[in-house]
């Protein structure tokens, strides 16, 4: 249930270098959600309220509740930088940690709890009413994300960039599935939460849009349908921001450590850029709704440890092949903001290290204990 703190991320700001690809510099956002769990069973806490009182006001602006007592969600300023978003994100991290060990319980940035347990609904008639709606499914919509805001000029602007992105949605997921744990055991799944969210009503790619106006046509008719109960339910993994001009990028996991989920932010900035100005591009074939949604489902179940749907050929490929053409695309919107390094170091350590899911999945071998000190020292890494 995203909300973007302090004002929009939609501001276009003067470049601070020499950047020969753009004249001027995309704003973002980052929105991070993450759960509160029991240290020895890594299940669910229901102390979010309690955390959210023990944190200094000084370093709560932008930490809020979320659909889940056991969760909070922190929304950043509007960034401009990977500086900015460095320290936005370790303040907020470093004080819900604090804050979570007060009240016995261990914070956590990973897209499902891990462990068994169950956890309630907030108090509030919009969430209640989404608690009926839910029925029996609801034990285990347990999930968080990584949500990225990218400025845009003008809705119709968004439209194109989200067209150009769909087929590009399955290889970011890949890189950045990171819930392959749930009740404790593996699932089986890279990204365990792309599974639960799709039981959703508008789970899933959101489909092609002739402009903003259809966008914003076909977005009213789903209003009172299954789970959609206001344009703030439409769980499409890349949206338009109805209170900002911007762009929401969705379809991520929660990050283990801070810098992880920075990187991904600017990778996703300048996918964003280049589709925008249609340098993102991909073969007709691999924009097919049914590729785009079985593209989807692959990236989740196997992350990077499989072969993906190649945008540019719709042909399966290597993934790191899919990977390295994605990069190439955004690669001059990276030099022109200066984070071509960064994303490079982050792909660097994902191969030699694996994604969070494959790193979780390592620490589990070894038993919960494991992976708790996995999530706990990411957390704050």
């Amino acid at each position: 249930m995203p909300r973007l703190a302090t004002h929009a991320a939609g501001t276009l700001v003067p470049m601070t270098m020499t950047a020969p690809a753009r004249a001027r510099l995309r704003t973002f956002g980052i929105e991070e959600e993450i759960v509160l769990l029991d240290p020895a069973v890594l299940a669910p806490l229901d102390v979010a309220e309690r955390v959210l009182a023990a944190i200094p006001p000084a370093d709560a602006e932008g930490v809020e509740r979320e659909l889940l007592l056991a969760q909070l969600e922190f929304a950043s300023p509007v960034l401009t930088g990977q500086g900015e978003a460095d320290a936005a994100l370790r303040r907020f991290r470093a004080a819900v940690a604090s804050a979570a060990e007060g009240v016995g319980a261990m914070a956590a940035s990973v897209g499902s709890p891990v462990g068994e347990g169950a956890t309630s609904v907030r108090e509030g008639e919009r969430y209640e009413g989404f608690e009926g709606l839910m029925g029996a499914l609801l034990p285990e919509h347990r999930m968080q994300g990584l949500h990225v805001h990218v400025g845009i000029a003008s809705r119709d602007e968004g439209v194109r960039a989200m067209n150009a992105l769909r087929p590009w949605l399955a290889p970011l997921l890949a890189l950045t599935a990171s819930s392959p744990v749930s009740g404790g055991a593996d699932t089986g799944f890279a990204s365990w939460r792309t599974g639960i969210a799709r039981r959703l009503t508008t789970a899933g790619a959101p489909p092609a849009f002739a402009d903003a106006a259809d966008y914003d046509r076909r977005a009213a008719a789903l209003l009172g349908l299954g789970t959609t109960t206001d344009r703030a339910s439409l769980w499409w993994s890349m949206r338009l921001c109805e209170h900002h001009p911007t762009v929401e990028v969705r379809v991520c996991d929660a990050q283990l450590t801070s810098g992880e989920s920075v990187a991904v932010a600017l990778l996703v900035r300048a996918l964003v850029d280049v589709a925008a100005a249609g340098a993102l591009p991909h073969a007709p074939a691999s924009a097919a709704p049914e590729l785009v949604e079985a593209a989807l489902w692959h990236a989740a179940k196997h992350g990077m440890a499989a072969g993906l749907h190649h945008p540019g050929t719709a042909l399966m490929a290597d993934a790191w092949t899919v990977v390295a053409a994605m990069l190439e695309h955004a690669r001059p919107a990276l030099a022109a903001s200066g984070d071509l390094a960064r994303v490079d170091a982050w792909l660097a350590r994902v191969r030699v290290d694996g994604t969070g899911a494959d790193r979780q999945r390592a620490a589990l071998a070894h038993g919960l204990p494991a992976l708790g000190a996995l999530l706990r020292g990411a957390f704050t890494a």
